[in-house]
């Protein structure tokens, strides 16, 4: 069976990217895959410095390498801040690059966003698909930008707009569509 991670680049209470981490983990699940949600809050590591390693580097961080090393999708729910990736975002990224073996080369990454504007966080995950691509990660050419955020969710937490929806079908058929060979 199919296991994917999920997770939000927002630890906030009443997180809108959280909450679409919520619905993507019950959409993959209703998909029959296997979904394991966490919070970044359980993975605390502290702002990436080099002159921290080899001595000093978050336990957090290995833990969360082998989270995604053993899972075959990976979904990231991230805000966009000034247009670009929210800090929790790129520090964890950060730490991770830094992890041997790396935890990029084996999942499939699917990557989405609420904003609070009408672009629905793209240029956060323009960023973080550049990133993750240089990692060597292969991330589903589909990118999930919703927004504005005010309009975007319905009463039963799902989306008002249909074509969401189909984005959200895309990703999941990428998941279970698209393969990593080992290197």
């Amino acid at each position: 069976m199919t296991r994917v991670l999920t997770l939000s680049g927002s630890t906030r209470r009443d997180s809108i990217n959280r909450k679409l981490q919520v619905h993507m983990g019950e959409r993959l699940r209703d998909a029959g895959l296997e979904v394991t949600e966490i919070s970044l809050a359980d993975y605390p590591m502290a702002l990436f410095d080099q002159d921290l390693e080899p001595d000093s580097v978050p336990e957090a961080a290995a833990r969360l390498a082998e989270l995604f090393r053993s899972h075959d999708g990976i979904f990231i729910a991230t805000p966009e801040y000034n247009g670009g990736l929210p800090p929790l975002t790129v520090n964890t990224i950060a730490w991770l690059s830094r992890q041997k073996p790396s935890p990029f080369r084996h999942a499939i990454f699917g990557i989405g966003g609420v904003s609070t504007g009408k672009y629905g966080a793209i240029w956060a995950l323009s960023h973080l698909r550049d990133s993750l691509s240089k990692l060597g990660a292969v991330v589903s050419p589909m990118l999930l930008g919703i927004g504005p955020a005010s309009e975007a969710f319905a009463q039963d937490g799902g989306f008002t707009e249909t074509s969401v929806n189909t984005k959200i079908d895309q990703m999941i058929r990428d998941f279970t569509e698209l393969s990593r060979r080992p290197l």
